[in-house]
């Protein structure tokens, strides 16, 4: 029995580091993120956080999985990921500005080295990708959206536009219309 209760301690505790990690990579970023500050911020020594997790990488990466676990919960009834749910999904990024940064930063370096962060997202992408084509061939085939492109393509150009469209968003906040743009692309495909 006492185990148990270790065990939802460190789950707890495991919680709060990621809580203290995502605020920290918001307001200051990853690069200006230490592992020592976030350890602090849970009254833990550099070497207690290190026991929940092996390095900083690994740490924003369950921040990274913790957020889609997050975003996907009661979304059962249009999916994991549909071409709404990822128009849901930019409209909460419009006020997680700093995660959004972050993503972007992170997305970019990573498509340059190998490691944990690449292997995430590319599975990420192959995952997304993959349950909003989903949707999509499930539109096209009650004759919502168009057949002359296929259903992997136009989700693959919706999460292309919607990364884009993120970047442009970091830039120009007051032009940039994630929502209103990812909806008028979706429109195309429309019948």
């Amino acid at each position: 029995m006492r185990q148990r209760g270790s065990y939802a301690k460190g789950l707890a505790k495991r919680d709060e580091i990621l809580d203290a990690a995502l605020q920290s990579f918001i307001e200051k970023g990853y690069d200006r993120t230490s592992v020592r500050e976030i350890a602090r911020m849970v009254e833990l020594s550099q070497a207690g956080l290190l026991h929940h997790f092996s390095n900083k990488e690994q740490l924003f990466l369950e921040v990274l999985r913790r957020r889609d676990e997050q975003s996907i919960s009661g979304a059962a009834d249009r999916g994991v990921h549909s071409v709404q749910g990822l128009i849901d999904a930019i409209a909460r990024n419009v006020d997680q500005e700093g995660l959004v940064g972050l993503y972007v930063v992170m997305s970019a370096e990573s498509a340059h080295t190998e490691g944990l962060a690449r292997e995430f997202l590319e599975g990420r992408y192959e995952w997304v990708i993959d349950d909003i084509s989903q949707d999509v061939a499930r539109m096209q085939e009650e004759g919502e959206m168009t057949l002359t492109v296929g259903a992997h393509e136009i989700a693959s150009l919706l999460v292309a536009a919607a990364d884009g469209l993120q970047i442009q968003w970091l830039l120009n906040r007051r032009s940039v219309d994630m929502v209103e743009q990812m909806h008028t692309l979706v429109n195309a495909f429309r019948l």
